[in-house]
């Protein structure tokens, strides 16, 4: 719950909970220290695994069902020296988007996460591991598009000034390209106090024909409408959408494919951020050669667009971009609609 939700709600529980500003100050103390003596708090789900590799922290959540949500809190040091966090959430437990290069497609949507298990690992992170995290970005696994209906309250929530307190502006949501998804983020931005959230879109080719043998979506979604969606976004033309870009090496990273991307988002203000592809397991593809990464991002600047490298971390634990995901869990499917659901394993069926 937000904070204004949770008053309202201990006002109309008046003999269990405390009330008016009582309530305001057993949020803040949940939220903010990690405490909740004044009343009986949530219990959080336990951590399961941690995964350490340099700075970068790769932590489970266990779950009702024998599953997990998977996290990475990812070190980010500052040219003054300064080291801060960003945590990498989850929004489902593996994705139904079916991306060839990402290990989270390869289990299949098992199901979306609630609420407060989004939440939760950003309280986990920073009452239980002790690193608050400056920056939230929903690039974890799952399709935050895909489940909505909870991204949008927690942002709601860990933008809460009574609560985590996070800027709209540290916040950034990660998709695949869904146009109605993209619509409806756009509606939360357009809110006061939420202007400055941002948009990352995960494009990872020049073209249809190529998109289309990586990413399923995008015969849904070809990249047309997926313009157009961006091109809509709230706050154009100051605010600049970040669009990823997986460098797959014999697939993507031509001189012909920098070109014909550059010439794609040439009418959209963007940042064009180049990620080093980590392999899955059981990839096709390697890890690309660093002279490749160079020669992309080279020729891209040339061509006249703002581009930048995503640092390669975590990629010893399987805690990089397009790494997460437990492939013990695989074999499990959705067998229901809603947030929390019994899993069978029968092998798992796309819906």
């Amino acid at each position: 719950m937000t904070s204004s939700e949770f008053v309202g709600t201990c006002g109309a529980h008046r003999e269990t909970y405390p009330k008016g500003r009582r309530a305001v100050d057993a949020y803040r103390a949940f939220h903010r220290d990690g405490t909740a003596d004044r009343f009986e708090g949530p219990t959080l789900p336990p951590i399961g695994r941690t995964e350490v590799e340099g700075e970068t922290i790769k932590f489970t959540l266990s779950l009702p069902g024998g599953v997990e949500t998977e996290s990475v809190l990812i070190p980010m040091r500052r040219r003054t020296g300064e080291l801060t966090r960003t945590l990498c959430v989850s929004s489902q437990i593996g994705c139904a988007m079916g991306c060839r290069f990402c290990e989270t497609a390869q289990m299949g949507l098992v199901r979306h996460l609630a609420v407060d298990e989004i939440v939760a690992q950003w309280h986990v992170a920073t009452h239980q591991l002790g690193h608050r995290p400056k920056n939230i970005v929903f690039m974890g696994m799952g399709e935050p598009t895909d489940n909505l209906d909870a991204v949008i309250p927690a942002i709601r929530v860990l933008v809460d000034h009574d609560g985590p307190a996070i800027a709209a502006s540290n916040i950034s949501v990660s998709t695949v390209g869904n146009p109605e998804g993209i619509r409806r983020l756009g509606e939360l931005a357009a809110e006061p106090g939420f202007h400055r959230l941002n948009l990352a879109v995960s494009l990872n080719a020049p073209n249809d024909r190529i998109r289309a043998e990586i990413m399923p979506v995008d015969r849904a979604w070809p990249m047309d409408e997926l313009m157009d969606a961006m091109l809509a976004w709230p706050g154009r033309p100051k605010s600049a959408i970040c669009v990823e870009y997986v460098l797959i090496p014999g697939v993507n990273d031509g001189p012909e494919h920098c070109d014909e991307v550059c010439s794609y988002l040439r009418p959209l203000r963007c940042s064009l951020n180049v990620i080093p592809y980590n392999p899955r397991r059981d990839s096709p593809w390697p890890a690309p050669e660093e002279t490749s990464v160079d020669e992309f991002i080279a020729r891209s600047i040339a061509n006249g667009q703002f581009t930048k490298r995503r640092g390669t971390k975590g990629r010893d634990v399987m805690a990089a971009c397009g790494q997460l995901g437990n492939p013990e869990i695989r074999a499990r499917r959705r067998v229901a609609d809603g947030s929390r659901v019994e899993l069978s394993i029968e092998g798992f069926r796309r819906p």
